[in-house]
């Protein structure tokens, strides 16, 4: 089960924090150039290399890759009401939290007739990659679309691997969530192959290239969405699962153990680590976890997990030194579970998403605290944030000066251009002030 480390006493820093929980990742060493090997071949051959692949990684060669408006109708008509409704409610919240983070225009004037707008448009076209796996991730569907619509982006796509038991469509409550969302075009595709239908397009399905590819994958979906990096945007390349918990002599073990397995059971190489300056909370989380480790379904891979090198139960001198750590490892999830909650918050830098108190697990941010669950993984918190319409916008700057308003900065730029040796520069500002004749 999971360690202990004992770190009182310890001076740590942000480099050996992590030789006490170094991340881990399971990549092939061969996997950049099989990636590079499947996507020319889907650039090549278009179709006939997507049924092709299917046929090898999938099993199955779908009938038809692009999935009818039938059968996205039947996927929703036959979708559970309790799924149903719990998956509006999730669209409801995610979508009025998208909407509130909207970025506004602004204007910023300098004297009279001169202004500069920021303003930000969206993307004209988005790919949303949904996988297949161990788990049904309609969630995914519903963070990544909501984002994309509150975006305003005009034009979605789904794409999510097609699946043997389903003759060759993705997964029923994948397409039922695309219908719920009024997604029309969605291609029975996964892997490599799917980031590469998205970046580039796939003329004989009359499938078009996306601006901006998001969702998370396995290591060569991480890889394919590395390779076309600078001919689209994507939003990161997904890492295993990752959760942090600060907590203190207050918490309750039971809750720390539960949400410690929560995120354990998603994959062998997730990271769940627990840090706090109280022994005697560490030994009854331990307690706990054997416990309901126990009893929980996925109990082989939640093992594994927790057994991992990646994760750990760490016991500081303070809660000063917890939040050190938190920063140190800039986790997916944090929890903050203490008695004093804001001065901790405070302290906490980098973080995908922060969870405070003891009602707030991460389960919640992953369906319907109206959060967005797509999150950087593998220390990025420390430089990008999750997923949002801001992942779907651009900034871009309009500048509008008259006359009067150039005039009053005009013998500064053309200092400022001849100090360059651009002389033309300041010749394209002294030919708007010349006498017309002159010219």
């Amino acid at each position: 089960m999971i360690r202990i480390e004992d770190l009182r006493g310890v001076a740590l820093t942000a480099q050996n924090v992590h030789g006490f929980v170094p991340r881990v990742r399971s990549v092939a060493s061969d996997v950049d150039s099989i990636v590079a090997g499947l996507m020319a071949e889907v650039k090549n051959e278009g179709s006939v290399a997507l049924r092709r692949h299917a046929e090898t990684f999938d099993g199955v060669s779908p009938e038809e890759i692009r999935v009818s408006p039938a059968a996205l109708k039947a996927a929703l008509s036959g979708l559970d009401k309790k799924v149903r409704s719990a998956l509006e409610e999730s669209i409801r919240r995610v979508h009025a939290a998208s909407e509130d983070a909207l970025p506004q225009s602004a204007t910023t004037t300098y004297n009279a007739g001169g202004s500069v707008t920021t303003r930000y448009v969206p993307v004209d076209r988005a790919g949303v990659y949904v996988p297949g796996g161990k788990a049904v991730y309609p969630s995914s569907v519903v963070m990544n679309v909501v984002a994309a619509q509150a975006a305003g982006v005009p034009d979605i796509v789904v794409v999510s691997p097609p699946q043997k038991e389903f003759e060759g469509l993705p997964h029923p409550t994948i397409l039922a969530a695309a219908e719920l969302l009024g997604i029309t075009e969605v291609y029975a595709v996964g892997g490599a192959s799917a980031i590469a239908l998205l970046a580039w397009g796939v003329p004989d399905l009359g499938c078009e290239p996306v601006a901006v590819i998001t969702g998370p994958g396995n290591q060569f979906v991480a890889a394919a969405k590395r390779h076309v990096t600078g001919q689209v945007g994507i939003d990161s390349e997904a890492g295993p699962t990752e959760i942090g918990i600060i907590a203190d002599e207050t918490a309750h073990p039971e809750f720390v153990a539960a949400d410690l397995i929560s995120q354990a059971e998603h994959d062998e190489l997730a990271s769940a680590v627990l840090v706090t300056p109280s022994m005697e909370l560490a030994q009854r989380v331990e307690a706990a976890l054997e416990r309901q480790v126990s009893t929980t379904n996925h109990r082989e891979r939640v093992t594994t997990a927790l057994a991992g090198e990646q994760s750990a139960i760490l016991v500081v001198d303070t809660l000063e030194k917890a939040t050190d750590v938190a920063n140190a490892l800039a986790p997916e999830h944090l929890e903050i579970m203490v008695e004093s909650t804001e001065e901790t918050l405070a302290a906490i830098r980098h973080a995908g998403a922060i969870f405070v108190g003891d009602y707030t697990p991460v389960s919640a941010g992953d369906y319907l605290a109206g959060s967005n669950h797509v999150l950087p993984t593998m220390g990025g918190a420390r430089f990008t944030s999750g997923l949002s319409p801001l992942t779907f916008l651009r900034s871009q700057q309009v500048v509008e000066y008259d006359k009067a308003a150039l005039g009053q900065v005009a013998d500064a730029i053309v200092a400022l251009a001849e100090a360059e040796n651009l002389p033309a520069h300041g010749d394209a500002i002294t030919a708007r002030f010349s006498d017309p004749t002159e010219l």
